[in-house]
């Protein structure tokens, strides 16, 4: 079951849901609107090695905005921070980012129970599109957990992206083991 309005606000009153910063204007029906936060990121290399610590370069997008081009993968951030201490948070793109030719995410909308942090951004583009900071880019939906919880995210001793950050994170893929 997905959170509706009024529950998401008797979740934060609750402290089982934090945003940071909280707009009541940003509440839907059943999501909240997360925006752009100010900085990009990309890789440093052409060719990316699954097994290596991949690097990225940060930088800050410009007031006049920052035009994205297709056949890059940006890493973005969310500008707010978040935490979900009960429910499972799903980030989605908003429809009138797709429909600029805007995905925010490969695979990974899905965060943990104990996720706390912002959320980093896996942005392609169909076509060539100028983004802003600050922009609507996203919205978190909130399921309901079914059955107790042993581990939370944040208390995971091998979860790897705990470190609260407001840059994107590349990805830490070379910590596993395979």
């Amino acid at each position: 079951m997905i959170l509706s309005d009024k529950r998401i606000l008797e979740e934060i009153e609750k402290g089982t849901i934090v945003i940071e910063p909280f707009d009541r204007k940003c509440l839907g029906t059943n999501s909240y609107d997360v925006h752009l936060g100010k900085y990009l990121a990309t890789y440093k290399d052409t060719v990316l090695d699954a097994k290596k610590h991949n690097e990225i370069e940060h930088f800050e997008i410009p007031e006049e905005g920052y035009v994205l081009q297709p056949g890059t993968l940006y890493l973005g951030v969310t500008l707010e921070y978040t935490e979900s201490h009960g429910h499972v948070p799903f980030l989605e793109g908003k429809s009138s980012t797709g429909r600029l030719g805007i995905d925010i995410h490969a695979t990974a909308g899905k965060g943990d129970v104990g996720f706390c942090n912002t959320w980093t951004l896996e942005i392609s583009v169909a076509q060539p599109v100028r983004v802003y900071m600050g922009m609507p880019i996203g919205q978190l939906i909130y399921f309901v957990v079914e059955g107790e919880i042993e581990t939370m995210y944040n208390s995971k001793g091998n979860a790897k992206y705990n470190n609260k950050t407001i840059r994107p994170v590349e990805s830490m893929m070379w910590k596993n083991k395979f």
